[in-house]
């Protein structure tokens, strides 16, 4: 089978943790899908109305998290670690069983979800994956922040800048390319806030999960967090791992050049919005061996896979 066929997970992976944000336990299981069912979430704690996709359409709060609801008001929260694993190993078709609101925030990275499914293993079909190819370039502005994704050959970059008046966090700066680069960084790079944050955080009832075991907390010039950093651009390598979530509610991987400055998942849901809203912008296409020499799964993440 060709990797560039669609793939779900061989085996049922589980997880249990707490939501960052409700601060309520949850269990959430991964299971194999049928190929051109896509990522769907199913709230098993509920008897009707229960699934959810996560398409930017459906994403209905961006606020610290992307939130995904669906027609009844039904909805699943922190979504971007996980679609960003899933991103990541190329997987296409998964159900996602979670009996709560909030996918569970582990450690704050991504690093279980990938270590897990890793060790699962995956199962390719004989059905082609499709892609979307941006043809221009498109922009979104939002005051001293922006966002725009343009054309590329056979890639999905990211050039993503980060500005805190924090001195610790300061300017950081990082570019990937999603297929060929070591992305062990990104994926391990957890959420953080500002220790003088979390007070305003909480009173508008988020955070109430969260702790130095699943975020980096900064205080002033200090790091909270006994063990320190990851790795030296864990800032804005963790906002690079949102933003490859936050693109995978496109539906499908994508061959484009994102760059971002101070952005988040408003913003990434902004620009898919705006790419999609006119179909000049974008063509969908089945991808074959005969007309993409290229495994459009991180290369880093293949020899795990064979």
């Amino acid at each position: 089978m060709s990797l560039l066929n669609q793939k779900t997970i061989k085996k049922t992976v589980k997880f249990k943790g707490v939501g960052l944000h409700s601060g309520k336990q949850v269990n959430i299981s991964l299971k194999k899908a049928e190929p051109d069912t896509g990522i769907v979430f199913k709230r098993v704690d509920l008897k009707n109305n229960n699934l959810v996709y996560p398409n930017f359409i459906n994403v209905s709060n961006t606020s610290l998290n992307t939130t995904i609801s669906n027609s009844y008001g039904v909805k699943v929260s922190t979504i971007e670690h996980l679609m960003g694993a899933l991103f990541g190993l190329g997987i296409d078709n998964v159900l996602v069983e979670i009996d709560n609101e909030e996918v569970p925030i582990l450690d704050g990275s991504a690093k279980d979800f990938i270590e897990k499914m890793l060790m699962a293993g995956f199962e390719v079909s004989n059905k082609p994956i499709k892609i979307i190819k941006i043809n221009k370039k498109v922009e979104f502005n939002d005051c001293d922040r922006f966002i725009s994704i343009e054309p590329s050959k056979l890639s999905l970059d990211i050039d993503f800048e980060l500005n805190y008046d924090n001195k610790l966090i300061g300017n950081q700066r990082n570019k990937i390319n999603l297929y060929e680069d070591d992305l062990n960084e990104i994926f391990e790079s957890r959420t953080f806030c500002l220790f003088e944050d979390i007070e305003a955080i909480k009173k508008i009832g988020l955070a109430k999960g969260g702790s130095l075991e699943n975020a980096i907390v900064v205080k002033e010039n200090e790091i909270l967090n006994k063990d320190g950093l990851r790795n030296s651009k864990e800032f804005v390598n963790h906002k690079i791992l949102d933003c490859i979530g936050d693109l995978f509610t496109s539906g499908y991987r994508i061959i484009g050049s994102v760059k971002c400055s101070r952005g988040g998942h408003y913003l990434t849901n902004q620009i898919l919005r705006k790419v999609f809203s006119d179909n000049q912008n974008f063509k969908i296409i089945e991808i074959q061996e005969r007309n993409l020499p290229h495994t459009l799964i991180n290369r880093s993440l293949l020899r795990s896979i064979a």
